[in-house]
C-alpha cells in the first residue's frame, strides 16, 4: 500500500465543472448545486484508506446533507488497472455503505485532472460561491494507526461553511492510495 499526499490545490480556486454519470447512467452536473456549499470526495472501492474512514464518510454526508451541505464522490480509477473499481463494483460499495450521495464514474479521469486530484480519498469543500476554502484529510487516522475515525478536520471547516465563515487554511493533506491513472 502506498502513501500519497493530496496536492492541495490552491485555496480559492472555483469549483471545477463536471458532468459525470453514476453506475447506473444517471447524470449529476455541478450545475446543480449553484449556490450550495459542496464537497467533492475522489473515494474509490478498493483502496485501505477509503475504506478505513468509508462507514464514517457515510454518516458525515448524512448529517451534513441534513445541514444543507451537498455531497459527491467520484471514482476516477482506471478500471482495467484496478478490476474492484468497476462501475458493479461501485454500485455495491454505495449499497453496501448506504452512500447518501451520488458516486460518480470519472472513466476519462479529465474530472480528476480538473480537480487536481491526487489519491483516494481526497477532499474538496467548496462554499456557496463555489470557491475552494478546504482541501485535506477527513482527519489524522490513518489505517495503521489507532486514533479513532471521527473526521475532526473535514468536519471543523464544513462547520464554518455553514455557518458563513472561512475555515481555518491551516490545513493538512489527505493521504491514500495514488490515482490508479491510465
Amino acid at each position: 500500500m502506498s502513501l500519497t499526499p493530496s496536492n492541495m490545490t490552491e485555496l480559492g480556486s472555483p469549483l471545477p465543472a463536471f458532468r459525470l454519470p453514476d453506475p447506473h447512467g444517471v447524470e449529476v452536473d455541478s450545475e446543480q448545486f449553484r449556490d450550495t456549499p459542496l464537497l467533492v470526495a475522489f473515494i474509490c472501492n478498493h483502496c485501505p484508506f477509503v475504506k478505513h474512514v468509508a462507514d464514517a464518510f457515510a454518516e458525515f454526508a448524512r448529517e451534513y446533507g441534513e445541514r444543507g451541505l451537498a455531497v459527491v464522490a467520484i471514482n476516477s480509477n482506471d478500471f482495467q488497472a484496478q478490476p474492484d473499481d468497476r462501475p458493479e463494483h461501485m454500485i455495491e460499495e454505495a449499497q453496501a455503505r448506504d452512500y447518501p450521495f451520488p458516486y460518480l464514474v470519472d472513466e476519462t479521469q479529465d474530472v480528476a485532472r480538473a480537480f487536481q486530484a491526487a489519491c483516494t480519498p481526497d477532499f474538496f469543500l467548496y462554499d456557496r460561491n463555489h470557491r475552494l476554502v478546504y482541501r485535506g484529510q477527513f482527519d489524522d487516522s490513518r489505517p495503521s494507526k489507532e486514533t479513532p475515525v471521527t473526521g475532526k478536520d473535514l468536519r471543523a471547516a464544513a462547520d464554518a461553511v455553514l455557518a458563513g465563515q472561512t475555515p481555518d487554511a491551516d490545513q493538512m493533506p489527505s493521504m491514500g492510495c495514488n490515482i490508479k491513472w491510465k
